[in-house]
């Protein structure tokens, strides 16, 4: 009975001896595995299975650094634009996705890992690039991409002289978007695959009012000649009619500019300005009748100064009234049912 238990106290002895011998080889296989990744590890697309960190960490930067670090080029025409990722900001934390490998590579227990290995399992770890930089850099950057190639649109517009209307054209301007920009140089300043050249996205600005609405937005339009008495009525930005007309006496002209016609009167009242040429009749209000010299029609466009119909028919075609554009009475009609309020009249 005793040789029996001998010799199982001896077997346990083996046993024990041969758990402990092998215990302590896993854990000094594990220790010694203690800087080396695990196989199926991947860093920002760089294969890094089963390498030790530092080289590890040099197969990344050697992969990933100069496709990142190449410039990007933004093209428009024959425009070029360059921007530099260290200028903005561009940071690549190469050792901390290393890190962080290998702290996925490590978790667990010693057994686990030990059987990982032995097993040939792969860890199938996917570590997303890392890197970090300055958006307001890059913002910065889209703004004068945008300056540099913006061009403003520019409304249609008339010039008038005495005698005639000249036309400015509209010009449709261009504007980056720099939204969409910045959107795009973010995306490929962190993406060691993106295309480093880039077409600068634009977007065409109409102006306002193009040169085809002019005449639209100008469907009369007034120019008063005091030297040859003359009033040119357009119509459409095209020359409707011309009329016979007396304007201002010497230190009472007509007050020369472009101004709007702003008040309609059909048989209108004579407000009498408080004026020394007016004598008794300043400051009165002379109702429509004989002693009325403002005759049928009355179209207001500045300090009292207007457009209206005489019975001194003799007058026309000189310097004779006292600020007033004056017309013949079946002219002044004529016109006011052509003029609406707004139009435009230059006083050369």
């Amino acid at each position: 009975m005793r040789r029996w238990v001998v010799v199982v106290l001896v077997l346990v002895g083996v046993l024990f001896a041969a758990s402990v011998a092998g215990a302590t080889t896993v854990y000094f296989y594990d220790q010694a595995r203690s800087d080396k990744l695990a196989d199926g590890v991947v860093i920002a697309g760089v294969d890094v299975s089963g390498l030790k960190t530092d080289v590890a960490e040099a197969r990344v930067r050697q992969a990933l650094l100069p496709p990142l670090q190449t410039p990007i080029e933004l093209t428009y025409g024959d425009q070029r634009f360059v921007i530099r990722p260290d200028k903005a900001g561009l940071r690549v934390d190469v050792s901390g996705m290393v890190a962080r490998a290998l702290e996925a590579t490590r978790d667990g227990n010693v057994i686990d890992r030990f059987l990982r290995e032995v097993r040939n399992r792969p860890l199938n770890l996917n570590v997303p690039l890392s890197a970090a930089y300055s958006q307001s850099s890059v913002e910065a950057f889209s703004r004068w991409v945008g300056r540099r190639l913006g061009d403003p649109a520019k409304s249609a517009s008339v010039v008038p002289t005495a005698s005639s209307i000249s036309i400015v054209r509209s010009h449709t301007g261009l504007a980056v978007d720099t939204d969409q920009l910045s959107r795009e140089l973010e995306q490929r300043i962190v993406d060691p695959n993106a295309d480093r050249t880039l077409t600068v996205p634009t977007r065409t600005v109409t102006p306002p009012i193009t040169t085809a609405q002019l005449a639209h937005k100008y469907p009369s339009y007034l120019l008063v000649d005091r030297e040859t008495f003359q009033l040119r009525l357009f119509r459409g930005l095209q020359l409707f009619k011309t009329y016979r007309i007396a304007v201002g006496r010497a230190g009472l002209e007509t007050p020369a500019g472009l101004y709007r016609i702003y008040d309609k009167q059909v048989n209108p009242s004579w407000h009498v300005p408080n004026s020394a040429w007016a004598g008794d009749l300043a400051g009165r209000v002379i109702p429509p009748g004989p002693d009325d010299p403002i005759k049928a029609r009355w179209m207001g466009f500045y300090n009292g100064a207007g457009i209206h119909g005489t019975d001194d028919i003799s007058s026309l075609g000189s310097a004779a009234s006292h600020g007033c554009i004056r017309m013949s009475i079946p002219d002044v009609e004529e016109l006011y049912d052509l003029v609406p309020y707004g139009t435009p009249i230059y006083v050369d």
